[in-house]
């Protein structure tokens, strides 16, 4: 069994990757995932969508590399991770959409919250702020909104998952229901010091407890999958939220290590070991895995709309015809002629934490070309990022030296050497990029032995590319107060 599977399923596709033993891909496969938009600020999947592209990639990864079950060692799952599931327990027939880690509908949930007091408390426990992003008032939304649920959720015919739950549930046919530490910690009702669902956080969102799987570390085996989806039962050995994923495939294993994917949101993490660290700046406390008998935590900085914002360009703005064009576009032109692009489509992340900020194109004059606008919306991303290592830097009182970079949009050479330039230090782009697969690869594979150690992986990491920074502090210091002030207009914007 010489090869690792591993289910990447995002917010925008369904992907699966097949490793060797050297962590190189052997072969992979996605599908985008169609999005759904009820309302303004509000997305959905469809679960089963989620379930059926899924398992349909992962076969299709297989067979293009001529593979069987009998080939593969282990399954890993990362996910996008805050996105909330309902379905019934007997049938698994979903009871609602899924409602996805974008979504704003429970704005006003997070709000009354706030008002009446309960944010601290709420902090202490999870590291995460009341905010519409996480789980816990999605399933307080879904049991108060969908006929029947919450009977069901009282009687225990109901579960609740973010998507690793879903897929393994699936999987194994309804046996395991099951999440790790990493998920568990995104939902609002785990506590990240007891490693326990909290009984008072569950009476504040309303959340019945018979709704909620078993939480265990990133690295072990939960289960095995029917023999009739692959042709024997494969082991399901590791499981993690994408960006805790990723950190893991960066090798960033020593505190202050840190790492950005660019995906659809951006999303900067900084290993701090085992010691838990508050953020004063508006960054999330969380668990970066659990592993070895033990948890280590990371700081969090989380951008809703970066990758998206391109997505916006090509698919709304009809600007370009694919993302890859909007690299050679910004560089068509000097600068963004004074153009800022904010992209709150859904209100702003880290460190604003600003549920009703909306998106702004300012600064534009009458010599203003598509191509200023989609370098402007390039460079969104950066500055988005340089917000959170700022915040970052200070919280933790340690000075970044680089930042591993992975995702799609770390491919965009313009992106990365911009980022660069804004941050003042190197960005280090790895020669496999698709961390978040290789970061569940890699726990999959140290549960089942495949793997000895972390310091085996730490020998496999490679870099393909580093770039430094060019500009001047003085170039960077003008730039970013302009961005700033274009922040402020954008927000509060919505009622």
């Amino acid at each position: 069994m010489a090869y690792i599977l591993t289910l990447d399923q995002g917010t925008t596709n369904s992907r699966a990757i097949v490793f060797d033993h050297e962590g190189q891909i052997i072969s992979s496969a996605q599908r985008e995932l169609q999005q759904i938009y009820p309302r303004p600020g509000e997305v959905e999947h469809d679960p089963n969508e989620i379930w059926s592209t899924q398992l349909t990639m992962a076969k299709a990864a297989l067979r293009t590399a001529n593979l069987t079950a009998a080939d593969i060692a282990c399954i890993g799952i990362s996910n996008q991770r805050e996105t909330t599931l309902l379905w019934e327990k007997t049938s698994g027939v979903p009871l609602h959409n899924a409602i996805v880690w974008q979504c704003r509908r429970t704005s006003r949930i997070c709000q009354q919250l706030k008002e009446a007091g309960w944010e601290p408390d709420v902090r202490e426990k999870t590291g995460l702020l009341l905010d519409p992003y996480f789980s816990g008032t999605k399933v307080k939304w879904l049991l108060d909104h969908v006929p029947d649920a919450r009977n069901k959720a009282v009687r225990g015919d109901a579960l609740f998952g973010t998507v690793d739950t879903w897929l393994i549930w699936r999987l194994t046919g309804g046996k395991v229901h099951v999440t790790d530490y990493t998920n568990a910690a995104r939902t609002l009702l785990f506590n990240i010091r007891t490693l326990t669902w909290d009984d008072d956080l569950l009476d504040l969102f309303d959340v019945p407890a018979a709704l909620l799987p078993a939480t265990r570390p990133s690295s072990e085996v939960y289960g095995y999958t029917l023999p009739e989806y692959f042709g024997r039962p494969i082991p399901i050995a590791g499981a993690a939220g994408d960006q805790q994923a990723a950190l893991f495939g960066q090798t960033c294993f020593r505190p202050g290590a840190v790492k950005t994917t660019y995906g659809t949101g951006s999303f900067t993490l900084m290993n701090t070991g085992e010691t838990m660290i508050p953020s004063p700046s508006g960054l999330l406390t969380t668990i970066a895995v659990g592993i070895d008998g033990r948890v280590e935590y990371a700081l969090e900085g989380s951008v809703f709309t970066t990758g998206a914002a391109i997505q916006w360009l090509r698919d709304e703005m009809q600007l370009i015809d694919q993302a890859a064009d909007s690299e050679a576009s910004a560089t068509l032109v000097a600068d963004s002629g004074g153009v800022y692009v904010v992209p709150a489509f859904t209100g702003l992340g880290a460190p604003y934490w600003d549920p009703r900020a909306r998106g702004l194109i300012i600064g534009i004059t009458r010599g203003t070309t598509k191509h200023h606008v989609i370098r402007a919306t390039l460079e969104s991303t950066a500055y988005q990022v340089k917000d959170v290592l700022t915040a970052m830097e200070a919280d933790a009182e340690m000075t970044i030296r680089d930042v591993r970079v992975d995702g799609g949009g770390a491919s965009n050479d313009f992106l990365m050497q911009f980022q660069a330039d804004l941050l003042g230090v190197p960005i280090v782009r790895p020669r496999v990029t698709e961390t978040t697969a290789l970061g569940v690869a890699y726990l999959a594979g140290l549960a089942t032995h495949y793997w000895s150690s972390r310091e085996e992986l730490t020998d496999q990491w490679m870099m393909e590319r580093c770039f430094n920074p060019r500009m001047t502090t003085d170039e960077v210091a003008t730039l970013y107060e302009g961005w700033q002030r274009a922040v402020a207009r954008a927000r509060s914007w919505a009622s």
